[in-house]
């Protein structure tokens, strides 16, 4: 088994050194090919086998990068911003500042949510939404950290909670799909419509913790300076800066954007493939005119592009998974451990979660960790007897755990790249340190819960 734990800390150390995550994967599967016996042949053949098994999550990604900057190119995001941007302004009076404060945080939180499922536009709409905002986030004293948290908390409690756009991806193509592939020597099959359910418990305990970030960690007023940002638009003369101007959009571009959106929503729902959803969605706007048709290349390119590095590393995720399988240490790993924790669920499930997070912190994204954990986790949740929700718990959980509070994840650099645009909101002090305590310590804790008692 010492094969498998060498390429698991090679590739956790190289991604804690800054070496892209797919570099990381490679190097650390080749490592525990060649510790293995495989030889190098042997490991390239068995990592090259298994790249297959990420080919198809890394295409949905890609298209839904696609069909995120066609909706884009469409204003419909900026539309909207701009509406939640002018009702914001509206409200800036300072002597109902609670009220405003909580609208802020509807606001913010709703449209990370939204990102995720609705119009799954991922981070994209952070740098249109977020810099308008942060002089009324000046005015009202508002801590930027809460901000961070709110749209840390909508970005990762929406994919692990609802099976719809990346929540798809996550809960079904991914993680359903390689607990029972890994399950499956064993007999043991889950049902795709047991996962929402088992994760209810993790997602709770997310929101826990965005409670205390509201009413207790954050809630004091924080001073920032006014710094002008040129990237921003303006929004409120009463803060004395000039009226934010109005996309100019039609109605039959705002309609067919709406239809858009509706249908990839529906076509999903009833097909369950992300690519087919994202596919039609890109057709809509393209036969509405949306964007030229000579354009067309240009705009799913660079959208494709936009994705391409998460894709990435989920296909080579899949090869990394696939050279550790290949090395038959599996079951002895599982046995060891077992007889290492003995017959203790408690601590095996605090094991797994906690050796999730420091995995899921070295590679950024609980997307990619599931193909690592599946492998191990599946059989050791077996061989201790957890039922198949608690399964589903403890995997989804541990690969979730490190994504909110990642340094490399999308999930933190998303709300910096808005809140920073003025110079005032450090990635690790005012991101990653917050996202992580007030998120991750949480889901250890509810993650272990759901383990005991599904």
């Amino acid at each position: 088994m010492f094969a498998i734990l060498a390429a698991i800390g090679v590739m956790f150390g190289l991604s804690l050194a800054r070496v892209p995550v797919v570099f990381a994967l490679v190097i650390g599967a080749v490592t525990g090919g060649l510790l293995a016996g495989l030889g190098l042949q042997g490991t390239l053949d068995a990592f090259n086998n298994g790249l297959g098994g990420g080919a198809k999550i890394a295409l949905a990604y890609g298209i839904l990068g696609a069909f995120a900057l066609a909706l884009a190119r469409s204003g419909l995001p900026d539309l909207l911003a701009y509406k939640m941007i002018s009702t914001l302004k509206g409200e800036a009076d300072f002597k109902a500042q609670n009220r405003v404060k909580y609208l802020i945080f509807f606001t913010v939180a709703i449209a990370a949510v939204f990102s995720q499922n609705v119009i799954p536009v991922h981070i994209a709409f952070i740098p249109v939404l977020i810099p308008p905002l942060l002089i009324v986030f000046n005015h009202l004293q508002l801590d930027r950290r809460l901000v961070a948290c709110l749209l840390t908390f909508g970005l990762v409690a929406t994919y692990m909670l609802i099976p719809v756009g990346f929540g798809a991806i996550f809960l079904n193509d991914i993680l359903g799909h390689n607990i029972n592939t890994f399950g499956k020597p064993y007999g043991f099959e889950i049902t795709y419509d047991q996962i929402p359910s088992a994760m209810v418990i993790p997602v709770i305990g997310m929101l826990v913790g965005l409670l205390i970030a509201i009413f207790f960690s954050y809630r004091k007023p924080r001073l920032y300076k006014d710094i002008h940002v040129e990237e921003q638009q303006s929004i409120s003369a009463e803060l004395g800066v000039e009226q934010n101007l109005k996309p100019e959009i039609s109605k039959f571009t705002i309609w067919m954007a709406g239809l858009a959106v509706v249908a990839t929503l529906a076509v999903q729902l009833y097909s369950d493939s992300m690519i087919l959803a994202g596919l039609v969605g890109v057709a809509i706007l393209s036969c509405a005119g949306i964007f030229k048709w000579k354009e067309a290349d240009d705009v799913i390119i660079t959208g494709m592009r936009m994705m391409a590095l998460v894709g990435f590393i989920m296909i080579a995720a899949q090869g990394f998974a696939a050279v550790i399988e290949a090395t038959n240490q599996v079951p002895a790993l599982v046995e060891a451990s077992v007889n290492w924790i003995g017959d203790s669920q408690a601590l095996a499930a605090f094991l797994m979660l906690l050796i999730g997070l420091l995995i899921t912190l070295g590679i950024g994204s609980s997307f990619s960790t599931v193909p690592i954990l599946a492998i191990i986790y599946v059989p050791l949740c077996i061989q201790f007897g957890f039922s198949p929700a608690a399964t589903i718990a403890i995997i989804g959980t541990a690969a979730a755990l490190g994504d909110a509070g990642s340094p490399a994840s999308d999930s933190t650099l998303g709300p910096t790249s808005g809140l920073n645009m003025d110079g005032q909101h450090d990635h690790m002090k005012d991101s990653v340190i917050p996202t992580f305590i007030h998120f991750n310590i949480p889901l250890m804790i509810f993650g272990w819960i759901a383990a005991m008692v599904l």
